[in-house]
């Protein structure tokens, strides 16, 4: 943790009472030490505090104390590729507690206020203690989650845990000023000697002049997590000088994050714990059956219900809640993961089931019929892994497939070679959810895709910058037109796009980064790609002519920026997606812009509005309005709210596009112009169903379209 961070928590936690932190200022002496494990210093602090923390401030004078503490224990899934999309809140717990403690290690809390909204079904069911505060910072063996996810993991400022770990003094070192003296706080590394073993990795800061800690943020060995599904569990412990004299709980937060360990799937599962503790009263001579029973308890419903909550859970959720990753967490993951070896932190495996969409194991389409598929991932010694897929059509009886090794570093950087065969959409965004578009490109003919072959051989690297992902590949690529081989159980497929077969090398890079609070309240997403492809033109044709023999060129480039912003209960969405091509003409269709479909363009036929440059705006107001409850049992109840979401669509497009002569395939009717659309959707069912009838306003026809909400379209 950098000095400058902590010194904005400090300021917030410890300014009310007196304190300036100057975060400018190093320790003199802890440089010299930077870098040596178990030096002399580094030891003498770490038994110093580990003495402090078994006296449990008896030479303080302090015999018990009373306080209030304030929380949220809230569930979120994290959805997608890489894990970068902003989470989505599933459940959250409001809680108000009464935090009693007595000399030397009597603890108890009190739950006076408790109140959940429930914003996607669930049957998730908490540990008690993650709806608690950490005492005394933790005792000298760490148990969470009831010792169900975490248990007899020895204390690194305990008499057991100085002989299981190593202990080093940062250069990270933060000066606190008080009215009457300055104290200089250290941080110290912490790892374990043996890190196959059960153990926390992380650092510590510790008033050197007392031996008090001041904070804790730790990680934990994998071997240490019991439940076989948690992928990592983060703990930050603060404590403030209260009263002058007594450093106490101030501000907690825990992240647990738990991954199916089977099947190598985008979803990740998120409870976040965060607490803020005040209201300290010292000696209060409280009577020795406060602590009997449970450490934590649960007030009477009568008593849970009078607690005067202010506003509703969502309006005073913390806005790092629903972050995608806290900068706090991140910390002290990317502490963790440089601190020891990649494996003591890693889930091993030697092969699980792998699928990055549901569709890829069951789907339909005019081109396959009903695909049947599948995959795997098997991990290779020294962080390198291999992913294997595979797909079949049972009526254009043809396989494709997917084989990448790929080299992976903690940070989350990759670099992966890879053999593909597969289909691409001549789209820039997809239209539909691909479980949605199944069922109607077989029961009904409506199949909103509009693939081509894409054979590719090449190398790719992703690095993880700033909370983003940014791509860059090259890769040897085949292009081929694909034909209607499917029939529906009623109505007609369309014919599929006209494509021009390529032979040629692409130069790509993409870039994709989730923002909050850019551009104002709510949350921010872009996502950008250039490609630059050297193609060898054959004899297929294309529009208006035949391509013949030459090497081309052809530049695409895209960007989209989608903005949502909640305000009195009314949610704004703003979407922008800019595309356009340059090149030697005639360019391959494949590569020119394309729009027209539920998303791009309601009210105009799929695709059928295509240029080399234009760009698809949407503006869409949701609202509540009145609906129905429908109860799921266990999982919770529908509530008996839905949302309104009137919008309107803008496509516009540049370059004249014409079909003449004998072309095979279907050919965009629209071009050069404005092609507004307006519509309303009805959002259902926790906001996951969506209904949608819109009516395009120029050479359009009215639209109606049922799919579930886009959030959940990467996974589909």
């Amino acid at each position: 943790m950098s000095a400058a961070r902590f010194a904005a928590s400090g300021s917030l936690l410890l300014g009310a009472i007196g304190f300036t932190v100057d975060a400018s200022a190093a320790v003199a002496q802890s440089g010299s030490a930077s870098g040596v494990w178990n030096d002399s210093r580094s030891r003498a602090l770490v038994e110093l505090a580990t003495r402090r923390r078994a006296e449990q401030l008896a030479d303080t004078g302090l015999v018990d104390y009373r306080a209030n503490a304030r929380g949220y224990v809230t569930f979120l899934v994290s959805m997608g590729s890489g894990f970068l999309e902003t989470p989505k809140v599933v459940k959250t717990d409001q809680l108000a507690l009464e935090v009693y403690w007595h000399a030397p290690n009597l603890s108890k809390q009190r739950i006076v206020g408790r109140r959940d909204t429930l914003l996607l079904p669930t049957d998730i069911q908490y540990h008690r203690d993650h709806l608690g505060i950490v005492q005394n910072n933790f005792p000298d063996f760490i148990r969470i989650g009831e010792g169900d996810e975490v248990r007899d993991v020895p204390h690194p400022l305990s008499t057991l845990g100085l002989s299981l770990y190593d202990y080093r003094l940062s250069e990270d070192s933060v000066r606190i000023r008080l009215p009457d003296r300055v104290i200089d706080l250290l941080e110290v590394k912490v790892r374990p000697k043996d890190d196959r073993e059960p153990r926390v990795i992380g650092a510590i800061y510790i008033d050197p002049t007392a031996g008090q800690v001041v904070r804790m943020a730790f990680n934990f060995t994998r071997a240490a997590f019991l439940d076989k599904d948690l992928e990592d569990l983060a703990v930050v412990l603060e404590n403030r000088l209260v009263g002058g004299q007594y450093w106490l709980p101030s501000r907690q937060e825990i992240e647990i994050r738990r991954t199916g360990t089977w099947l190598d799937y985008p979803v990740r599962g998120i409870i976040r714990g965060r607490w803020e503790i005040e209201d300290y009263r010292f000696n209060l001579a409280m009577p020795a059956p406060t602590f009997s029973g449970p450490e934590i308890v649960l007030a009477p419903a009568e008593e849970l219900k009078r607690f005067p909550w202010q506003g509703t859970i969502m309006d005073s959720l913390p806005a790092d809640v629903r972050a995608t990753v806290d900068p706090d967490i991140k910390r002290v993951l990317d502490e963790a993961r440089i601190l020891v070896r990649a494996q003591a932190l890693q889930r091993m495996q030697a092969v699980r089931v792998s699928a990055p969409h549901a569709s890829d194991f069951l789907s339909v389409s005019r081109v396959e019929g009903l695909a049947v598929g599948g995959g795997f991932t098997t991990r290779l010694p020294a962080n390198v892994s291999f992913h294997g897929r595979a797909r079949y059509g049972t009526d254009d009886r043809a396989g494709k497939g997917l084989a990448r090794i790929q080299l992976e570093q903690p940070s989350g950087d990759r670099v992966e070679a890879f053999a593909s065969r597969d289909f691409v959409d001549i789209g820039d965004q997809p239209e539909r959810s691909s479980i949605t578009n199944s069922l109607a490109a077989q029961e009904f003919g409506s199949d909103v895709t509009d693939p081509y072959r894409l054979d590719a051989l090449g190398i790719r690297g992703l690095f993880r910058l700033s909370g983003g992902d940014l791509a860059l590949s090259v890769s040897n690529e085949w292009h081929r037109a694909l034909a209607v081989r499917a029939s529906p159980v009623s109505g007609a497929y369309e014919p599929t796009a006209i494509i021009a077969r390529v032979n040629g090398r692409r130069f790509a890079f993409s870039a994709y980064r989730p923002l909050e609070d850019w551009i104002g309240p709510g949350e921010l997403q872009v996502t950008a790609n250039a490609s630059l492809l050297r193609f060898d033109r054959g004899p297929a044709p294309t529009f208006g002519s035949v391509i013949g023999s030459a090497v081309v060129s052809a530049l695409r480039g895209s960007l989209t920026v989608e903005h949502q912003s909640l305000r009195d209960q009314m949610k704004l969405v703003l979407r922008e997606q800019t595309a356009g091509v340059l090149g030697d003409a005639p360019l391959p269709p494949q590569e020119l812009v394309y729009f027209g479909g539920p998303v791009s363009a309601p009210g105009y036929a799929l695709h059928s509005i295509s240029g080399t440059v234009g760009s698809t705006t949407r503006i869409e107001l949701q609202f509540p309005v009145s609906f129905f409850p429908i109860p799921l049992g266990r999982f919770g109840r529908v509530p008996g709210e839905a949302h309104l979401a009137p919008y309107l669509t803008t496509a516009i497009v540049r370059g004249a596009v014409t079909c003449t002569g004998t072309v095979i395939g279907r050919c965009p009717t629209l071009a050069n112009g404005v092609y507004p659309s307006v519509g309303v959707g009805l959002l259902t069912v926790f906001d996951v169903l969506r209904f949608d009838i819109a009516r395009g306003l120029k050479n359009g026809r009215w639209m109606f379209n049922v799919d579930v909400t886009r959030d959940f379209w990467s996974i589909l």
